[in-house]
Protein backbone atom coordinates (compact mmCIF):
# COMPACT_ATOMS: atom_id res chain seq x y z
CA UNK A 1 0.00 0.00 0.00
CA UNK A 2 0.90 3.25 -0.78
CA UNK A 3 3.32 4.96 2.33
CA UNK A 4 1.48 8.26 3.57
CA UNK A 5 3.02 10.42 6.08
CA UNK A 6 0.41 12.77 7.49
CA UNK A 7 2.80 15.24 9.00
CA UNK A 8 4.44 16.13 5.96
CA UNK A 9 1.48 15.26 3.45
CA UNK A 10 3.33 12.65 1.38
CA UNK A 11 2.64 9.92 -0.14
CA UNK A 12 5.01 7.38 -2.22
CA UNK A 13 3.14 5.11 -4.91
CA UNK A 14 5.05 2.18 -5.56
CA UNK A 15 4.95 0.62 -8.54
CA UNK A 16 7.64 -2.54 -9.69
CA UNK A 17 8.31 -3.67 -13.13
CA UNK A 18 8.52 -6.86 -13.19
CA UNK A 19 9.46 -9.23 -15.83
CA UNK A 20 12.46 -11.87 -17.16
CA UNK A 21 16.11 -10.88 -17.13
CA UNK A 22 17.44 -8.43 -19.96
CA UNK A 23 13.73 -7.81 -20.72
CA UNK A 24 14.00 -4.43 -20.27
CA UNK A 25 12.95 -2.95 -16.73
CA UNK A 26 15.80 -1.15 -16.23
CA UNK A 27 16.24 0.39 -19.45
CA UNK A 28 12.57 1.65 -19.21
CA UNK A 29 13.87 3.38 -15.70
CA UNK A 30 17.16 4.36 -17.42
CA UNK A 31 15.50 6.14 -19.99
CA UNK A 32 12.44 8.14 -17.90
CA UNK A 33 15.57 9.27 -15.85
CA UNK A 34 17.15 10.74 -18.86
CA UNK A 35 14.31 12.43 -19.81
CA UNK A 36 13.10 13.75 -16.84
CA UNK A 37 14.27 17.19 -15.49
CA UNK A 38 16.32 17.16 -12.56
CA UNK A 39 13.84 18.33 -10.33
CA UNK A 40 11.23 15.54 -11.11
CA UNK A 41 13.65 13.27 -9.93
CA UNK A 42 15.53 11.71 -7.25
CA UNK A 43 18.35 9.30 -6.84
CA UNK A 44 18.79 6.09 -9.05
CA UNK A 45 19.60 3.66 -6.35
CA UNK A 46 21.72 -0.16 -6.57
CA UNK A 47 21.35 -2.79 -3.60
CA UNK A 48 23.93 -5.44 -4.31
CA UNK A 49 25.52 -7.75 -2.49
CA UNK A 50 28.74 -10.22 -2.08
CA UNK A 51 27.49 -13.45 -3.51
CA UNK A 52 24.95 -11.26 -5.66
CA UNK A 53 27.27 -8.96 -8.16
CA UNK A 54 24.78 -8.57 -10.43
CA UNK A 55 21.66 -8.19 -8.31
CA UNK A 56 20.41 -4.71 -8.50
CA UNK A 57 17.31 -3.41 -7.43
CA UNK A 58 16.63 0.55 -8.89
CA UNK A 59 14.87 2.93 -7.16
CA UNK A 60 13.82 6.06 -9.04
CA UNK A 61 11.35 8.70 -7.04
CA UNK A 62 9.77 11.19 -9.20
CA UNK A 63 7.29 13.85 -8.24
CA UNK A 64 3.53 13.50 -10.03
CA UNK A 65 1.68 16.57 -8.27
CA UNK A 66 -0.77 16.32 -5.80
CA UNK A 67 -3.56 13.56 -4.74
CA UNK A 68 -5.82 16.36 -2.15
CA UNK A 69 -3.50 18.12 0.12
CA UNK A 70 -0.34 15.11 -0.56
CA UNK A 71 2.52 15.57 -2.48
CA UNK A 72 2.67 12.63 -4.15
CA UNK A 73 6.10 10.92 -5.59
CA UNK A 74 6.26 7.61 -7.81
CA UNK A 75 8.56 4.85 -6.65
CA UNK A 76 9.58 2.78 -9.76
CA UNK A 77 11.02 -0.10 -8.86
CA UNK A 78 12.46 -3.48 -10.49
CA UNK A 79 13.61 -6.50 -10.03
CA UNK A 80 16.38 -9.06 -10.86
CA UNK A 81 15.48 -11.21 -13.53
CA UNK A 82 17.01 -14.24 -13.01
CA UNK A 83 15.17 -17.15 -11.72
CA UNK A 84 18.15 -16.99 -8.32
CA UNK A 85 17.21 -13.84 -7.12
CA UNK A 86 13.47 -15.28 -6.32
CA UNK A 87 14.21 -14.19 -2.34
CA UNK A 88 14.85 -10.78 -3.74
CA UNK A 89 12.32 -10.22 -6.57
CA UNK A 90 9.58 -11.19 -3.65
CA UNK A 91 11.24 -8.61 -1.66
CA UNK A 92 10.44 -5.67 -4.06
CA UNK A 93 6.91 -6.90 -4.26
CA UNK A 94 6.06 -5.94 -0.83
CA UNK A 95 4.16 -3.30 -0.75
CA UNK A 96 3.39 -2.50 -4.25
CA UNK A 97 0.43 -0.57 -5.26
CA UNK A 98 1.07 -1.22 -9.15
CA UNK A 99 2.98 -3.79 -11.60
CA UNK A 100 4.32 -3.31 -15.14
CA UNK A 101 5.22 -6.81 -16.39
CA UNK A 102 8.03 -6.29 -19.02
CA UNK A 103 7.93 -9.00 -21.18
CA UNK A 104 10.23 -9.77 -23.65
CA UNK A 105 8.87 -10.05 -27.52
CA UNK A 106 11.67 -12.25 -28.64
CA UNK A 107 10.32 -16.15 -29.84
CA UNK A 108 12.66 -18.10 -27.81
CA UNK A 109 12.28 -16.56 -24.68
CA UNK A 110 8.12 -17.55 -24.47
CA UNK A 111 8.95 -19.54 -21.83
CA UNK A 112 10.77 -17.31 -19.80
CA UNK A 113 8.12 -14.72 -20.22
CA UNK A 114 5.62 -17.36 -18.62
CA UNK A 115 7.37 -18.53 -16.13
CA UNK A 116 8.22 -15.17 -15.16
CA UNK A 117 4.57 -14.65 -14.85
CA UNK A 118 3.95 -17.78 -13.07
CA UNK A 119 6.98 -16.45 -10.73
CA UNK A 120 4.84 -13.02 -10.25
CA UNK A 121 1.55 -14.98 -9.32
CA UNK A 122 3.65 -16.84 -6.64
CA UNK A 123 5.22 -14.50 -5.33
CA UNK A 124 2.24 -11.80 -5.28
CA UNK A 125 0.46 -14.57 -3.27
CA UNK A 126 3.12 -14.49 -0.40
CA UNK A 127 2.24 -10.96 0.19
CA UNK A 128 -0.98 -11.46 0.37
CA UNK A 129 -1.51 -9.30 -3.29
CA UNK A 130 -4.27 -10.49 -5.12
CA UNK A 131 -3.23 -10.17 -9.08
CA UNK A 132 -6.54 -9.49 -10.43
CA UNK A 133 -7.22 -6.71 -7.68
CA UNK A 134 -3.79 -5.07 -7.97
CA UNK A 135 -2.95 -2.62 -10.76
CA UNK A 136 -1.30 -4.28 -13.69
CA UNK A 137 0.17 -3.04 -17.43
CA UNK A 138 1.80 -5.10 -19.65
CA UNK A 139 4.31 -4.31 -22.03
CA UNK A 140 5.07 -6.47 -24.51
CA UNK A 141 9.40 -4.82 -25.30
CA UNK A 142 11.97 -5.30 -27.87
CA UNK A 143 8.93 -4.79 -30.63
CA UNK A 144 11.82 -3.09 -33.04
CA UNK A 145 13.78 -6.92 -33.35
CA UNK A 146 12.50 -9.38 -35.87
CA UNK A 147 11.00 -12.94 -35.13
CA UNK A 148 8.59 -11.51 -32.47
CA UNK A 149 5.88 -13.36 -31.02
CA UNK A 150 2.43 -11.93 -31.81
CA UNK A 151 0.36 -9.08 -29.26
CA UNK A 152 -2.15 -11.40 -29.40
CA UNK A 153 -0.39 -14.48 -28.71
CA UNK A 154 1.04 -12.45 -25.61
CA UNK A 155 -2.66 -11.47 -24.45
CA UNK A 156 -3.79 -14.75 -24.95
CA UNK A 157 -1.24 -16.32 -22.62
CA UNK A 158 -0.55 -13.64 -20.10
CA UNK A 159 -3.41 -10.79 -20.58
CA UNK A 160 -6.66 -12.81 -20.98
CA UNK A 161 -8.41 -9.79 -19.05
CA UNK A 162 -7.16 -8.03 -21.86
CA UNK A 163 -5.71 -5.18 -19.00
CA UNK A 164 -4.08 -2.39 -20.86
CA UNK A 165 -1.05 -3.22 -22.51
CA UNK A 166 1.86 -1.02 -24.77
CA UNK A 167 4.26 -2.42 -27.68
CA UNK A 168 7.49 -1.14 -27.08
CA UNK A 169 11.04 -0.72 -27.55
CA UNK A 170 12.42 0.91 -24.84
CA UNK A 171 16.17 0.98 -25.84
CA UNK A 172 14.83 4.07 -27.95
CA UNK A 173 12.48 4.96 -25.75
CA UNK A 174 9.45 3.66 -27.78
CA UNK A 175 6.08 2.91 -25.44
CA UNK A 176 8.23 4.56 -22.30
CA UNK A 177 6.45 7.17 -21.00
CA UNK A 178 3.13 5.32 -22.19
CA UNK A 179 3.44 2.72 -20.09
CA UNK A 180 4.53 4.78 -17.26
CA UNK A 181 1.18 6.31 -18.23
CA UNK A 182 -0.77 3.48 -17.80
CA UNK A 183 -0.32 2.57 -14.76
CA UNK A 184 -0.46 5.82 -13.03
CA UNK A 185 -3.68 5.88 -14.50
CA UNK A 186 -4.81 2.87 -12.27
CA UNK A 187 -3.03 3.71 -9.60
CA UNK A 188 -3.98 6.99 -8.70
CA UNK A 189 -7.23 5.99 -8.59
CA UNK A 190 -7.13 2.97 -6.36
CA UNK A 191 -5.02 5.74 -3.99
CA UNK A 192 -7.18 7.91 -3.97
CA UNK A 193 -10.29 6.06 -2.96
CA UNK A 194 -7.87 4.59 -0.14
CA UNK A 195 -6.67 7.59 1.01
CA UNK A 196 -9.23 10.30 0.82
CA UNK A 197 -12.54 7.87 0.54
CA UNK A 198 -13.15 9.06 -3.01
CA UNK A 199 -15.21 6.57 -4.80
CA UNK A 200 -12.86 5.45 -8.06
CA UNK A 201 -14.80 5.41 -11.58
CA UNK A 202 -14.91 1.69 -13.12
CA UNK A 203 -12.90 1.82 -15.99
CA UNK A 204 -14.65 -0.72 -18.86
CA UNK A 205 -12.23 -2.15 -20.95
CA UNK A 206 -13.97 -0.39 -23.63
CA UNK A 207 -11.23 2.38 -23.33
CA UNK A 208 -8.21 0.62 -23.66
CA UNK A 209 -8.85 -0.19 -27.65
CA UNK A 210 -6.07 -1.77 -29.56
CA UNK A 211 -5.01 0.83 -32.05
CA UNK A 212 -5.07 -0.42 -35.48
CA UNK A 213 -1.19 -1.55 -37.14
CA UNK A 214 -1.60 1.71 -39.39
CA UNK A 215 -2.34 3.47 -36.09
CA UNK A 216 0.73 1.91 -34.13
CA UNK A 217 3.36 2.23 -37.21
CA UNK A 218 2.67 6.10 -37.20
CA UNK A 219 2.89 6.65 -33.15
CA UNK A 220 6.11 4.70 -33.73
CA UNK A 221 7.92 7.42 -36.05
CA UNK A 222 6.24 9.70 -34.27
CA UNK A 223 7.95 8.65 -31.10
CA UNK A 224 11.02 7.83 -33.15
CA UNK A 225 11.36 11.73 -34.59
CA UNK A 226 11.10 12.58 -31.11
CA UNK A 227 13.71 10.15 -28.95
CA UNK A 228 17.36 10.28 -29.22
CA UNK A 229 18.77 6.94 -29.50
CA UNK A 230 20.74 5.74 -26.59
CA UNK A 231 23.22 3.32 -26.93
CA UNK A 232 24.80 1.14 -24.40
CA UNK A 233 27.77 3.21 -24.07
CA UNK A 234 25.33 6.49 -22.88
CA UNK A 235 23.07 4.29 -21.18
CA UNK A 236 24.62 5.30 -17.68
CA UNK A 237 24.78 9.26 -18.31
CA UNK A 238 24.04 9.92 -14.37
CA UNK A 239 24.88 8.77 -11.39
CA UNK A 240 24.50 5.29 -9.50
CA UNK A 241 24.40 5.49 -5.98
CA UNK A 242 25.31 1.97 -5.12
CA UNK A 243 24.96 0.41 -1.60
CA UNK A 244 26.90 -2.54 -0.46
CA UNK A 245 24.59 -5.18 1.30
CA UNK A 246 25.38 -8.34 3.13
CA UNK A 247 22.56 -10.60 3.17
CA UNK A 248 19.05 -10.53 2.26
CA UNK A 249 17.85 -9.55 5.44
CA UNK A 250 20.01 -6.34 5.21
CA UNK A 251 18.21 -5.62 1.22
CA UNK A 252 14.67 -6.24 2.69
CA UNK A 253 15.60 -3.50 5.89
CA UNK A 254 17.04 -1.15 3.64
CA UNK A 255 14.13 -1.08 1.05
CA UNK A 256 11.72 -0.60 3.98
CA UNK A 257 13.94 2.54 4.80
CA UNK A 258 14.51 3.83 1.24
CA UNK A 259 10.25 3.50 1.21
CA UNK A 260 9.73 5.50 4.16
CA UNK A 261 12.55 8.23 3.50
CA UNK A 262 11.01 9.07 0.30
CA UNK A 263 7.65 9.05 1.84
CA UNK A 264 9.01 12.04 4.40
CA UNK A 265 11.00 14.28 1.99
CA UNK A 266 8.86 17.10 0.86
CA UNK A 267 9.82 19.78 -1.41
Amino acid sequence: MAFVNYATKNLAIKVVYYGPGLSGKTTNLRFIYYKLDASYRGEFICLETETERTFFFDLLPIKAGLIGEFKVHFQLMTVPGQAFYEASRKSVLKGADGIVFVADSQIPLLDANLENFDGLRRNCLEHNIDLNQIPLVFQYNKRDLNYLIPVETFNNLLNPRRLPFVEAAAINGVGVFETLREISKLTVPVVREKILGEKRREIKKAEFVEELPEEIAERRERAREDVEFISPAQASPFQVTKIKMKSQKEIETELDKISKEFGTKGK
